[in-house]
């Protein structure tokens, strides 16, 4: 086995079936077919018992927050994932067109299967989904963490703050920079072919043709899905279009990320998010591909774990900085969504935030805004509308900003209940990377979490973090950002 056994969750207590035909790989988060760790399983599986190998790669038309932008961005990644696995595995990429219509393509085809091998994903609806069918098939489930470098579960608990985290990360993590998996699970691997799915499955559910991948707009307006959020047509998805964002931002950002990527005049962010929430994009490769890029070496690496968070990778600033906020801060989402019962509830909150914005829900706002007039960036700050509407054009907010854009959210709404399901609507709504651990790891940043008391205690705040967009302004430049977002 070269997968990892910390990466497979066994999530039933069903067998390996090997009187069956096929092996299944069930790809609902990591969509992609390079360094993926539940393909490889997949292939590890089928190699081993002879068997043809299938790969499944459902969109339903039913999840919470389907829209035209995210089912565009899928279906382009769809239609890359088909060209990379023709000829090498059976792809069948299946789209739901009305409610329901999936019901039991997964379990007719795990009928079929000696084991089914899925995406451990800790977040939105894909846990209980998960959960579902491992109660359901006869055949055995794994779920594999092809997410993060260290293995969200390893951690065994929530941790709190961002220091603690990472000084497990770097206790832990020089083991699994020796363990990444494949860049092409499939290479130098003959596997049975499988030429084509049962007459009775494709009649049920037909496969999308790759032509119609490859130009979403032929397949959306059938859909019954929100038409109100459009595609972003800067943004394509899958994994050629995220390798061409990766190597643009090697190329002509990384070397200035550390001083510049707060600024959002300088364009100096990744925007590499959107690819990573989908997994079109693998942290594996990217972070393989920056250690190429700066001649790391093992030996760069210091002896004892400090938590320190510049320094220990023994890169240039601007890499240190950047794989802090790819492995540090993005993994640290994955584990809290994994440990922390009710994540994105108001109870999951630090006890001292709850008790402090509780204190001051009562005292008074101005304005008060309704989620209709924040949502069409009707408000009377020019900065706060323009990252609003950077968010409805483009799917994304710099970085920087988006935290400012909770703040003021909080600021404006009539408690910080509301704050927060504001917060969350509009981000799940309209961002592309919405509904991820880490878009959530943002959001609930804005009120406390991963963060300490911060004093002196004000209104509305008590002693949450508070940020202003006068202040903002003097930090950062954002003339180019103004006049581009400003309207």
């Amino acid at each position: 086995m070269t997968v990892p056994a910390e990466r497979i969750h066994a999530t039933n207590g069903a067998p390996v079936r090997p009187e069956r035909e096929l092996v299944l790989y069930w790809m609902i988060a990591n969509r992609r077919a390079r360094w993926n760790p539940a393909l490889e399983r997949a292939v590890e599986l089928a190699r081993s018992l002879g068997k043809p190998l299938v790969v499944l790669e459902p969109l339903r038309c039913d999840c919470p927050h389907a829209s035209d932008r995210l089912h565009a961005f899928v279906l382009e990644g769809m239609a890359d994932n088909a060209g990379r696995l023709a000829g090498r595995a059976l792809h069948h990429p299946y789209v739901e067109p009305s409610r329901g219509a999936g019901k039991g393509l997964l379990a007719a085809l795990a009928a079929r299967s000696c084991a089914v091998v899925t995406d451990d994903w800790p977040a939105f609806f894909l846990p209980r989904a998960v959960e579902a069918a491992a109660r359901a098939l006869d055949v055995r489930l794994e779920a594999v963490d092809g997410s993060c470098l260290v293995p969200f579960r390893l951690a065994g608990r929530d941790h709190p703050y961002a220091h603690a985290y990472r000084r497990h990360l770097q206790k832990t993590l020089p083991r699994f920079l020796d363990l990444l998996p494949a860049r092409d699970p499939l290479a130098r691997t003959r596997l049975p072919q499988l030429a084509r799915l049962p007459a009775e499955i494709l009649r049920r559910w037909p496969a999308a043709k790759p032509e119609d991948l490859a130009r979403p707009g032929r397949i959306l307006a059938r859909l019954p899905i929100d038409h109100e959020v459009p595609p972003v047509p800067s943004r394509r998805g899958g994994a050629a279009a995220a390798g061409r964002r990766l190597r643009a931002f090697l190329d002509r950002v990384l070397p200035r990320y550390a001083e510049e990527r707060n600024d959002p005049d300088a364009g100096a962010s990744s925007g590499l998010s959107p690819w990573l929430h989908f997994g079109h994009l693998s942290s594996f490769e990217v972070v393989r591909a920056v250690l190429e890029r700066e001649g790391w070496t093992p030996g760069s690496l210091p002896p004892k774990a400090t938590g320190a968070r510049e320094g220990w990778w023994g890169l240039s600033p601007g890499a240190e900085a950047f794989l802090d906020q790819l492995v540090t801060w993005r993994e640290l989402g994955f584990v809290t969504c994994a440990h922390l019962p009710a994540h994105r509830e108001w109870g999951s909150l630090p006890a001292w935030a709850r008790a402090t914005l509780e204190r001051h829900a009562r005292d008074p706002r101005t304005p008060v805004y309704s989620r209709a007039d924040l949502e069409g960036a009707r408000t009377h700050d020019p900065l706060w509308n323009a990252a609003q509407r950077e968010l409805l054009r483009e799917g994304a907010i710099h970085g920087y900003l988006r935290m400012l854009w909770g703040k003021k959210i909080l600021e404006w709404t009539r408690s910080p209940r509301e704050a927060l399901a504001t917060m969350l609507e509009l981000n799940d709504r309209w961002a592309l990377d919405g509904r991820d651990p880490n878009s959530l790891s943002g959001i609930f940043w804005c009120l406390g979490r991963y963060d300490r008391p911060w004093f002196p205690e004000r209104p509305v705040f008590g002693t949450v973090r508070f940020m202003s967009s006068e202040r903002t302004a003097k930090k950062v430049e954002l003339a180019r950002y103004l006049e581009r977002w400003g309207g």
